[in-house]
């Protein structure tokens, strides 16, 4: 008994002599979890001629990529696009069928009360689909945060691009065009204004792969749309304002 009490003491390490994470590997794992992102994007004049770069905040830009959320808003945006008025004629609303087509003995065919039945030809359908929605809600945090993840993978794949101002004195597509070319855009590119302008809208609208959209209407469908970013120097303070995250209040 006293060799059992023995080796068990023996098999039992201290707590001190226990494993514990060193300093290193907890800095080296929380570098790990760290979003690596590049908060510097390139910055542009009216002419398109590059002038270094900007700044990124990183209240919106150095977000950790939460996917499973980013997918999440993306098929709620859907969801929420499809007008849900399909419908199809029951047995109950469609029209005629009101005799029996035959006698229900003699004839040597099979029963039927009704010619619009649905095993009739032009009769009503089963299970057809009827009008609904096909809303769905979500936390307007999450969709925040879907919005900071698909703008911090922008950013880290250098598709962000911030420009001073539009220099269009008049709607004209070739002056917006000249511009993508001279920023380097060769896809589909979202532009993304403070406030509406009839002039610019107006230029980049006849553009195959450009779309104009305030900062205060971003949207996760667009963000995953569109390959390339252009933000408009004030835009980038609207998005701050309106999507950053929300610190909760404690009452002491």
């Amino acid at each position: 008994m006293a060799e059992e009490t023995e080796k068990t003491t023996t098999a039992r390490k201290p707590a001190a002599a226990r494993k514990t994470p060193t300093a290193k590997a907890t800095t080296a794992r929380k570098k790990k979890d760290e979003p690596t992102d590049q908060l510097q994007a390139p910055f542009y004049d009216a002419a398109g001629e590059r002038q270094g770069e900007f700044t990124l905040t990183e209240v919106i830009f150095a977000e950790k990529p939460n996917t499973a959320v980013m997918h999440q808003a993306y098929v709620r945006q859907l969801a929420n696009a499809r007008q849900g008025t399909a419908s199809i004629k029951t047995r109950a609303t469609v029209r005629g069928g009101g005799a029996k087509p035959y006698r229900q003995k003699g004839t040597g065919r099979a029963r039927h009360g009704t010619i619009r039945e649905p095993s009739m030809k032009g009769g009503a359908k089963v299970f057809g689909p009827r009008p609904r929605s096909f809303a769905q809600r979500m936390p307007k945090q999450m969709r925040r945060l879907a919005l900071r993840s698909a703008l911090t993978l922008k950013a880290q794949d250098g598709q962000v691009s911030v420009i001073e101002a539009f220099g269009f004195e008049e709607p004209k597509t070739r002056q917006a065009r000249e511009l993508m070319d001279a920023i380097g855009f060769d896809d589909a590119a979202l532009i993304v204004l403070p406030a509406p302008n009839l002039v610019v809208s107006r230029s980049f609208e006849n553009l195959v792969g450009a779309k104009i959209i305030l900062a205060r209407n971003m949207n996760i469908r667009d963000l995953l749309t569109f390959k390339y970013l252009l933000l408009a120097k004030d835009s980038v303070e609207l998005l701050e304002e309106n999507f950053s995250k929300k610190e909760r209040v404690t009452k002491e």
